[in-house]
């Protein structure tokens, strides 16, 4: 088993030596300012002291200060910068709530501080399901969401290195700990946190865990083979010593020189997986004598493979070429198995030195040729592409999955994002995602009963916006309860799934037909009120978008069927062909605008320059899903998906159907004037700016007048907007803030002329 550094040198008293520690540490690393990481040092003592005196204890035993130091002693031997050490020493002081972070950044810098904070959220890890009956599809499950969150979580490889500096500490120091606990921090470490080292190629600390985590989760094999490894010692380091004479004298006779031969060290759990993979004795198992030859250049390599295999007979198929055919974590050496002096196997690694610098630190070998922070600034991107392609194979240390890889290339980071139930379970959903969609993914009835959340102990709005690593609590009505019709308004950022808005959906489409036409009406009237459109032809309206009545066009609002949008661009697309003024500017449109929107307004991806036109039998309006249907001599027809004439045409002819998809509408700005009624307060009208700023509307004149008695405020903007749908989304975010009564379009002409169209 491997052990990376000593214990640190302690002072008579028994308190670590920290001058002492200091020099230790730069013989494996060049610190650019060695008083700032004393000044750390000290400040992870003078915290400790304090947490004793007021009877804070981690744990029996247990130093935030040695803990540090010994993350750092990892670290340096990684050769990691100033700022990586320092975090290392005093995470431990900042996971103990012994000091904030604002102070980590006043007194060691925003990057020190960064990296505190990235280690602290790879800490949520730790909530995974240790229970050995969960079934093995739903564990392995939970890992594969568990190391994507991962790749989430990380943007700068130093915080993973920290983290298994931190690991590799606590499997270390829970020799005393209580079965479970070992058992459970044991099977964190090897699932998690051993195959990250492989994949950041970083054997230096892999063998490491995987020895400790197998000796808490298989304590009786890793005895037995630590046994006969003890027993075999003397006589097996006589060996090779002996081979590494006959070596070296040969390898010179070659004229190779700056050789380096040494025998490999022995790995318990490797030795033991070994032996379960071939079904093989201790005996058989050839890596139990090995010896590794470094030298210069990759042709000395194959030059020394010439001479073992001229000294010593191979053993068929026990030759691996990892200098042509890397590893995927980049790993490169040759091994042969051959059989030695005395007739023994014995293994034979040989690697440049460079090779062997990075199989031992693997990206840290890298790392610290970055220079400067600008030049890491510089290279963020590249950083994180890189870090990607290490993680991305680590399924073949812990077994596979099926597309697994494709998963991780589609779903990880930025766009998506993992959070945990109160069970620890991990869930994964698009970015942005919010507490309803969370509900819904776990269960329907949890969505529909929702009425409220928590995340991290703490109630937030049901349109926050979830990010990586936080844990969500739904809080749910005890009785029979339904969603908000609210949640389908996209203004109102409640909902950003379609799965969610799906099963939101249905939910209405279910309830009483007078009900939903009741819910409808009042949701368009109110809607349109809003906007400044009252007196539109309803029935007109109801036919254009398919539906027979004006009664049919309130039900399919209120069961969630059409949205208030699509009613919304209806209404442009079918009143806006009109010369009366009043009516265009009321639809914020333009003479013609209408006309040959295909062309002129819409583009159509995916036929190149095929003419298109809009299906009469759907009218899709932008939004909609679409499906394009080649005609003979009148270009691409475009369909709703859930057309009728869609489903016969695909049943017919399905190879004349494309899929194209709604492109860029050319922006065109209409003026519009909005009225605002609040109860005044500090910052009112900076929010409201902040908001039009948001949405991006271009702000043209703004008018207050307060009334003191009363103390309300009368605001009215005039701004530049898109559309009535853009408009819609200004006027809800304002009313959603606090103090504000009522936000409405506001017309100094009579609305009620332009009933019809």
């Amino acid at each position: 088993m491997v052990k990376v550094r000593d214990d640190q040198p302690l002072k008579a008293d028994g308190s670590v030596d920290l001058s002492a520690w200091l020099e230790n540490l730069q013989e494996d690393v060049s610190l650019v300012d060695v008083s700032r990481v004393r000044s750390a040092c000290d400040l992870a003592e003078k915290l400790e002291f304090k947490a004793i005196a007021e009877g804070r204890v981690w744990y029996e035993g247990a130093s935030s200060l040695r803990t540090g130091l010994e993350m750092a002693d990892i670290l340096g031997e990684l050769r990691m910068d100033d700022d990586t050490l320092i975090a290392a020493i005093l995470y431990r002081a900042v996971r103990e709530e012994l000091i904030g972070l604002q102070s980590i950044e006043k007194h060691f810098g925003k990057t020190v501080a960064t990296l505190i904070e990235g280690v602290q959220q790879m800490a949520a890890i730790s909530q995974i399901q240790t229970n050995d009956a969960i079934a093995l599809g739903q564990r392995q499950t939970q890992l594969e969401q568990l190391r994507k969150m991962l790749v989430a979580l990380v943007d700068d490889v130093r915080v993973a290195l920290i983290k298994l500096a931190e690991r590799t500490c606590a499997l270390r120091q829970i020799k005393t700990a209580p079965r479970d606990k070992r058992t459970q921090v044991a099977r964190e470490v090897f699932e998690i946190y051993a195959p990250l080292a492989h994949r950041l190629g970083i054997g230096h600390i892999k063998w490491e865990l995987e020895d400790l985590s197998f000796r808490y989760l298989e304590e009786d094999s890793y005895k037995s083979i630590a046994r006969l490894l003890a027993e075999k010692r003397l006589d097996r380091d006589e060996y090779i010593q002996q081979v590494i004479q006959q070596l070296q004298t040969a390898i010179l006779e070659q004229g190779i020189e700056d050789a380096d031969l040494e025998g490999r060290a022995k790995h318990i759990y490797s030795i033991w997986r070994k032996m379960k993979r071939k079904k093989i004795d201790f005996s058989q198992v050839y890596d139990v004598r090995a010896v590794r030859v470094l030298v210069p250049q990759v042709r000395d390599c194959y030059a020394v493979l010439g001479i073992v295999h001229s000294m010593f007979q191979h053993i068929p198929n026990e030759f691996d070429d990892y200098i042509a055919t890397p590893k995927d974590n980049g790993y490169r050496s040759l091994h042969t198995a051959v059989i030695g002096p005395q007739a023994k196997v014995l293994e034979v690694q040989i690697r440049t030195y460079a090779m062997h610098e990075e199989a031992e630190l693997g990206v840290c070998a890298h790392w610290r040729y970055k220079g400067t922070d600008a030049a890491a600034k510089s290279n963020a991107y590249e950083d994180k592409i890189a870090w990607l392609r290490q993680v991305l194979e680590w399924h073949e240390e812990v077994g596979d999955v099926s597309g697994i890889r494709e998963e991780l290339q589609n779903d990880v980071a930025p766009d998506r994002i993992y959070v945990f139930t109160p069970d620890g379970h991990v869930i994964d959903l698009p970015k942005d995602a919010t507490p309803i969609d969370f509900a819904y993914r776990v269960h329907t009835e949890i969505g529909h009963r929702c009425r409220g959340a928590k995340v991290n102990g703490r109630i937030v709005p049901l349109n926050y916006a979830l990010k990586t690593g936080e844990q969500i609590e739904i809080l749910t009505t005890s009785g029979e309860g339904g969603p908000s019709r609210d949640w389908l308004n996209p203004s109102l950022g409640y909902v950003k799934t379609s799965r969610c808005r799906a099963k939101i959906q249905h939910w209405f489409k279910l309830q009483n037909r007078d009900q939903n036409v009741e819910e409808g009406r009042q949701l368009i009237e109110k809607e349109f009120k809003r906007l400044g459109l009252e007196g539109l032809d309803m029935g007109a309206l109801a036919q254009a978008l398919n539906l027979h009545t004006q009664e049919d066009l309130y039900a399919a609002l209120g069961a969630g069927d059409l949205r208030a949008g699509q009613v919304l661009s209806m209404a442009q697309h079918l009143f806006g062909e009109t010369e009366d003024p009043d009516q265009l500017d009321r639809l914020l449109t333009r003479p013609g605008s209408r006309k040959d929107s295909t062309q002129d307004d819409i583009t159509i991806l995916g036929v190149g320059n095929l003419m298109t036109q809009m299906a009469r039998c759907c009218q899709p309006l932008p939004g909609d899903e679409i499906l394009g249907y080649i005609t003979i001599g009148r270009g691409v027809t475009i369909h709703r998906q859930d057309c009728s004439n869609v489903h016969q045409l695909r049943a017919e002819d399905p190879n004349r159907l494309v899929n194209v998809e709604w492109g860029q509408r050319k922006t065109q700005m209409y003026p519009v004037d909005i009225r605002i009624k609040a109860w005044d307060r500090t910052g009112l009208l900076r929010d409201i700016t902040q908001i039009l700023a948001n949405e991006r509307a271009n702000v043209l004149s703004v008018n207050t007048l307060t009334d003191k008695k009363e103390n309300l405020a009368n605001i009215l903007i005039t701004l530049e907007v898109a559309g009535l749908e853009a408009l819609g989304q200004v006027l809800t975010k304002i009313n959603q803030l606090p103090n504000v009564v009522d936000v409405q379009r506001f017309r100094q002409k009579s609305t009620t002329q332009g009933g019809s169209a």
